[in-house]
């Protein structure tokens, strides 16, 4: 019973692989994945055949893991290859009290939905360089196994994609298969092999030809009959054949070779697995019960340090590609890497950095270091691709290492002019990550991006407008950026389909800098669009509409287009507050600031904990006062006067002790090089008698935030004194409402920044718009301050805040 095997497009990839058998060097084409649907329309081409070895083959295109690549590509596998880095830092790495945003959900049964977004199925979608093909430069090729050039050890672990065999026309084949024919059962071993070895040199073009011929699908069957008779090196000279041939990589036959491989892993050399698992790559397929039988088999080696330079770094490779280190080989491995870090050459080092990186393998931060400290000492002799593989690695870790961020302010200006869209996609996220602005490097990315647009894929173009807006690099700074990443948005409409989440990533982007394409605006909120990314499997994009919903509410005012729905809405601020409440509520420097208000105004009525934009994730303390300078209970609002009210957990009748400002007060407070006078109406009209002023044990030069003001027994009293000034006069209260002015207090921290700067990131400087749009003044408890604050005593913490309070007035 034969089966048809399927035609294939190829496209060409550039690599390193050696022959087994002579060592030569040859190149090769790979192949682009066949979708879902193409499998299935042929599972009745691929029925159970049983052979005399008692092999079973079985289709089963759902039982192992199917990728998917496009001619365009320079990485097989590698369309998430940062994705669960990226999600889980979305909000959470950016912004210490704000409410998580990991886009990833622990489990669900929803699967995607085909929804009418854009008709054309995913393989229809455009290509990436469909329009203006003619004006546009092709996109830079990288050589991702450039690093087996660095040592000819590397000849004996990988097959070398770079060369191919002569190839030979389709003619001078045809008597070959024919002889297939006549021999049939009668063959051998050594004349299967044969066979693949020879057919292994048709012309990559006519290779269809071959995958369509009977003939052909007969040898394969016969090679599966003679499998357990094949010797090791017989084996995987047959694996190598199928990299010639390109056998699909969900072709049921390769099932069979992959059970027999891992069968006889533990009697294969180290070269020998080394080599089969880099044979899988060349192939494209995913074989995790290979590799799991690999990292059995190699834990042996790495226990007794006999593993050498070249060996470490092909392993961390095929580590890299499967996506997957066990947990047992992590430390032996980075005691290995230590060892033989000053012997590696630039290109091994960003080998590295890219293993660790796609199996999300996390080393101890010194660890991490020392690798980049290598890095940085041979950066001018690295690749663009070593280098980049550098900086995912520094973006996985989260490590801020200062000196090679220098580095690429001097590297990436001289190198981005040739760099491709891929590569500066992730200098530019890890710079957003890490919360690093270089302008240089912005600047010349954003001068080389336009051009490289028409080659974006809606990822590509949905990080850089991430990346560009938190680092708070605006439109007006690059005319075309904006515009041009926006227009790649709307001509990768198609992939949205199957990943709906970068649209959002980028629509959030364009809105951190108040850019509102209303078009892809409309999209993202129409019904169809949010019954999409809500029954997305994988992801939460919950949040992430509701954030862009309630920004197109404050900034869109006269917005006709669709909006959520109330239930939903509703859903996902209960969601966020209730997760406040539990993590971010509680942070003693929030507690502490709530309390220290609490005393200052008058008892915890006057202030309310609460998120006043929940959209933004993250909690506020509210407080009100009234045209005099005198606190207004916030509690005491109706819901109809603010609907986005959350009550304080703190009880409600509870009064704590105001703080009465004296005349005697003021001019102590206002005394010195830092203060600033504060308006008559903030005095209450009090007095404290002339008594002997003897001073408090000093603390830290008896001085309040670097002024020459000294704490006394009248002032300590002052401070103390419960206050006769707040009002109880129930109407005053609401008659003053209206009039009142809206305070938001922020316990701000350094992530909110970039690094080194007063530049709020995207998504703050976003919420600082929507508190002014909104009618509030923001007072920020700069954490510089704040924690500083936190250790001083409870005099000095109220006249801090008394002061940030009213100089906003």
């Amino acid at each position: 019973m034969a089966t048809r095997v399927l035609c294939w497009r190829v496209c060409y990839l550039p690599g390193w692989r050696r022959s087994l058998t002579q060592g030569q060097h040859i190149h090769t084409k790979t192949r682009e994945k066949i979708s879902e649907q193409e499998e299935n329309k042929n599972v009745s081409d691929h029925l159970d055949v049983s052979f005399q070895s008692g092999y079973k083959l079985y289709y089963n295109p759902l039982s192992y893991h199917i990728t998917r690549t496009s001619a365009n590509s320079r990485n097989r596998m590698n369309s998430s290859e940062d994705e669960q880095f990226f999600s889980a830092s979305f909000w959470q790495q950016s912004n210490h009290y704000s409410v998580s945003c990991s886009r990833h959900l622990s489990s669900s049964k929803n699967t995607l939905l085909d929804l009418g977004l854009n008709k054309a199925s995913e393989t229809e979608a455009p290509s990436v360089s469909s329009y203006n093909r003619k004006s546009v430069a092709p996109d830079v090729k990288v050589d991702t196994r450039a690093f087996l050039k660095c040592r000819p050890e590397y000849a004996s672990l990988s097959l070398d994609l770079t060369q191919r065999p002569q190839p030979v026309e389709w003619a001078e084949l045809v008597p070959l298969l024919q002889k297939v024919c006549v021999l049939r059962a009668r063959m051998k071993p050594p004349d299967v092999l044969q066979f693949l070895l020879e057919l292994s040199k048709l012309h990559p073009d006519q290779m269809p030809l071959l995958q369509n011929d009977q003939r052909f699908v007969m040898l394969l069957r016969y090679s599966v009959e003679h499998l357990r008779l094949f010797s090791d090196l017989q084996l995987l000279e047959v694996l190598q054949s199928f990299v010639w041939l390109e056998i699909p990589s969900s072709h049921n036959v390769l099932e069979v070779y992959e059970a027999e491989l891992s069968c006889r892993a533990n009697q294969l050399t180290l070269h020998q697995l080394l080599l089969a698992a880099d044979l899988w790559r060349c192939i494209g397929r995913q074989v995790p019960q290979f590799l799991q039988c690999l990292f059995e088999s190699i834990h042996l080696y790495l226990e007794k340090g006999q593993v050498e330079v070249h060996e470490l770094v092909q392993l961390l490779y095929i580590i890299g590609e499967g996506r997957h280190c066990p947990k047992d080989l992590i430390i032996p491995i980075k005691q290995l890497l230590m060892h033989h870090l000053a012997q590696m050459h630039p290109e091994e080092v960003g080998t590295v950095c890219l293993g660790l990186f796609k199996s999300q393998t996390s080393l101890p931060e010194r660890a991490v270091t020392r690798i980049v400290d290598k890095a940085l000492s041979v950066v001018t002799e690295m690749g663009d691709f070593a280098m980049v593989n550098v900086l995912k690695y520094l973006r996985f870790s989260y490590l801020f290492h200062r000196k090679w961020l220098e580095a690429m302010g001097r590297e990436v200006p001289q190198r981005a002019h040739q760099m491709g869209v891929q590569g500066l996609m992730h200098v530019t996220l890890t710079c957003s990550a890490l919360h690093y602005r270089n302008d240089s490097i912005l600047t010349s990315i954003a001068e080389r991006v336009p051009s490289l647009v028409p080659h974006c894929r809606s990822k590509d173009s949905s990080k850089f407008l991430w990346a560009f807006s938190t680092l708070g690099f605006l439109p007006a700074q690059s005319q075309s950026l904006y515009s041009s990443l926006t227009d790649a948005l709307r001509q990768r409409k198609a992939e949205f389909q199957r990943y709906p989440e970068h649209l959002l990533t980028g629509l959030l982007g364009l809105a951190f800098v108040s850019q509102f394409p209303e078009d892809l605006v409309t999209l993202a909120l129409s019904p169809e669009y949010v019954h999409l990314a809500l029954s997305n499997s994988k992801l939460d994009l919950k949040k992430d509409l509701f954030t862009l919903d309630a920004t197109v509410a404050l900034e869109l005012p006269q917005w006709k287009g669709p909006r959520l729905s109330d239930e939903l809405r509703e859903e996902v601020a209960e969601m966020l507050w209730k997760f406040a409440q539990s993590d971010v509520c509680l942070k003693p420097e929030v507690l502490e600031a709530e309390s220290a208000l609490q005393d200052l105004l008058g008892g915890d009525k006057f202030v309310c904990k609460r998120m006043i934009m929940p959209h933004t994730r993250s909690i506020d303390l509210e407080i009100h006062m009234d045209p005099k300078g005198q606190p207004i209970p916030v509690n005491q609002l109706s819901p109809t006067q603010n609907s986005t009210m959350v009550p304080s957990s703190q009880s409600w009748e509870k009064i704590n002790s105001g703080v009465t400002i004296t005349d005697n007060l003021l001019s102590q407070l206002i005394k010195g090089k830092n203060s600033t006078a504060l308006p008559p109406t903030t005095i209450a009209a009090s007095s404290v008698g002339e008594t002997p002023r003897q001073r408090l044990p000093p603390d830290e030069g008896g001085r309040v935030f670097d002024s020459v003001l000294d704490l006394t027994n009248d002032m300590l009293e002052a401070l103390t004194k419960p206050s006769h000034s707040v009002r109880t006069n129930q109407d005053s209260v609401h008659q003053d409402i209206n009039d009142s002015v809206k305070i938001a207090v922020q316990i701000s921290n350094r992530n909110h920044y970039c690094i080194q700067t007063q530049q709020l990131l995207g998504l703050h400087a976003m919420k600082r718009r929507h508190l002014k749009i909104a009618g509030y003044r923001v007072v920020e408890l700069n954490h510089w301050e704040w924690f500083s604050m936190m250790r001083k005593s409870r005099e000095k913490k109220l006249a801090y805040l008394h002061c940030k309070i009213y100089d906003s007035l």
